[in-house]
């Protein structure tokens, strides 16, 4: 899609995108070659359910502009179930529990917020819709937190993966990064998925947390791409909020 889009009438008429996982690539580019902000959330169909979660309220909240700070949930659903009509509600059986890579018991990020699917970032690396470096060096003095979402990427994939952002400067100007809950975590050398990132990030000196309510494992924050954040961590739990500036 992104070689067909006519990017002058989405910077002339903008609105809010939203979506996550495949569209991460379309997202991410329009908010790095645009400087518009876009959504990382619910997909579509999970507003068919019935007896909105809290997700899904705040959710609404922030595309009417209701900036309101998003609290970590109780619960998330670890074990999904089959949809069958699309309006069942979560199965929420799981504690939510924040992790933190330097086990620091509190922090604060601040910084302009960036990132998506891995799966798909590492796609855009080097092609002609990176524009990330344009828009990290605009924006340094905010410096950048970094949020992914893990879908399927091996442990192996994962340490492969952040090499390649790595290497490619996306990490300059970086203030923190926020991984959600991964919806496979897979090794073929045992290699657990904090083992992988201690491998990739160990030696940055910034707050990198991983677990975080966001991406494929419901219920899902609505996070802002391009948005200045305040993030909040504290014993396993946090909060974060965005500002359009």
């Amino acid at each position: 899609m992104l070689s067909c889009l006519d990017y002058s009438i989405i910077q002339n008429h903008p609105k809010w995108i939203q979506g996550y996982s495949d569209p991460t690539a379309l997202l991410l580019t329009i908010t790095t070659k645009l400087d518009i902000a876009t959504v990382y959330g619910n997909n579509f169909c999970s507003f068919g359910m019935n007896h909105w979660h809290e997700s899904l309220v705040n959710n609404h909240k922030i595309l009417m502009c209701d900036l309101i700070q998003q609290n970590s949930f109780c619960l998330y659903e670890k074990n999904s179930i089959p949809y069958e009509t699309g309006l069942e509600p979560y199965d929420l059986d799981t504690p939510v529990e924040w992790k933190c890579l330097n086990q620091d018991s509190e922090m604060v990020i601040k910084g302009r917020m960036l990132g998506g699917c891995l799966d798909l970032l590492v796609s855009l690396v080097g092609t002609q819709f990176d524009y990330v470096s344009e828009f990290i060096e605009r924006y340094r003095e905010d410096g950048i937190v970094w949020f992914f979402d893990n879908a399927e990427l091996t442990s192996e994939q994962l340490i492969r993966a952040l090499w390649q952002l790595k290497m490619a400067g996306w990490f300059s100007y970086t203030n923190g990064i926020i991984f959600g809950r991964s919806m496979v975590e897979s090794s073929y050398h045992d290699i657990s998925f904090e083992k992988a990132l201690k491998k990739s990030l160990s030696d940055f000196k910034v707050p990198v947390l991983w677990d975080f309510d966001f991406g494929h494992v419901g219920p899902r924050m609505t996070i802002i791409n391009g948005a200045l954040t305040i993030v909040h961590y504290k014993d396993s739990k946090g909060s974060i909020q965005f500002m359009l500036q």
